[in-house]
């Protein structure tokens, strides 16, 4: 009767989502008095996973596997959550999880939860806290089915580490036919990924221009963090569109979201409102974005930013 968590990996090491959905499936267990049990395809390395929980991993690997597909890794999960007897199963909320999920929740039979933020405030009726209407409320739902799906929403439950280590076994899964195949993936490899960044730095059209956005960059690389933008700076063609994030782009999550000339329209909003600090640099002080942020400076972004980068550089050289 075992949680069984799926974490996700990227060319052999895992997503930092993957730690948070094995920190959360340990809490799961702890009330559920059972162990955690984790799914990792085509890790290198899977013994980082006993230190936030996990006491058994089961590792695929096969080579057919290292592009994503949906349907055959929903039924590779399917599959080990019937091995082990999972009462529950943990996924992460990134796209490729919220894309298998239903298709793991038909197969199992089981209720399916997503952007779940809290641990279940109890577990008979197993109940569980999640953001609703892109992030402006919260629903407590309750999952009725044997067997429940519990998406954990990105930088909602943290990571907590536990002293302890996982013990490891192979897991031979049969490979279910698929009409869809990967002919190639092409990714960027030197930046930070916009869903795996604790910060984001989003600029708009307050940059006035594609040319303005060193400073941009520049302010990213210092604090480690992914490059975003507006939905109107990609429609311009400034920025990719991979970089698009709001409600109709890719939504953030980040512990930290600096916005620096947006204004803050309503779909920008509903994307970005999962992050814990927001930061707004524009020079309208009736820009809506003010009254969601958390930190607001009305001022140039021309003037403001060189400033910010400087006094950061210069906070890092004292470390």
């Amino acid at each position: 009767m075992s949680v069984l968590v799926y974490t996700e990996s990227d060319q052999g090491v895992f997503k930092k989502a993957a730690l948070e959905v094995a920190s959360y499936a340990k809490a799961v267990a702890n009330q559920l008095g059972t162990t955690v049990t984790a799914l990792t395809i085509n890790v290198n390395d899977a013994s980082a996973l006993g230190n936030y929980g996990v006491d058994k991993v089961l590792n695929v690997s096969n080579n057919e596997l290292d592009a994503f597909n949906a349907k055959i890794y929903a039924d590779i999960i399917k599959q080990a959550s019937e091995s082990e007897s999972a009462q529950v199963v943990v996924v992460s909320s990134s796209a490729d999880s919220k894309y298998l999920a239903p298709l793991l929740a038909v197969g199992l039979n089981a209720g399916y939860a997503s952007n779940v933020i809290e641990a279940p405030s109890n577990t008979s009726p197993f109940t569980v806290k999640r953001n609703a209407f892109t992030n402006k409320a919260f629903e407590v739902y309750q999952i009725n089915t044997d067997v429940k799906i519990v998406g954990v929403s990105s930088n909602a439950f943290g990571l907590a580490e536990n002293t302890g280590s996982a013990s490891m076994e192979d897991f031979a899964a049969s490979i279910v036919e698929s009409n869809v195949s990967v002919e190639s993936v092409d990714k960027a490899t030197d930046k930070v990924t916009i869903a795996d960044a604790d910060v984001v730095v989003s600029g708009g059209r307050g940059l006035k221009g594609p040319e303005n956005w060193g400073m941009i960059e520049e302010l990213a690389e210092v604090l480690g963090a992914a490059t975003a933008c507006s939905k109107p700076v990609s429609d311009l063609g400034w920025r990719p569109h991979s970089e698009h994030v709001g409600q109709t782009g890719k939504p953030v999550a980040s512990n930290l979201y600096i916005a620096i000339g947006i204004s803050g329209a309503i779909q920008h909003l509903a994307g970005v409102n999962a992050s814990k600090v927001k930061v707004v640099i524009n020079t309208d002080a009736e820009a809506p974005f003010f009254k969601a942020a958390d930190y607001g400076v009305v001022g140039d972004a021309f003037t403001v930013v060189p400033q910010l980068i400087e006094k950061l550089k210069a906070f890092k050289a004292q470390q």
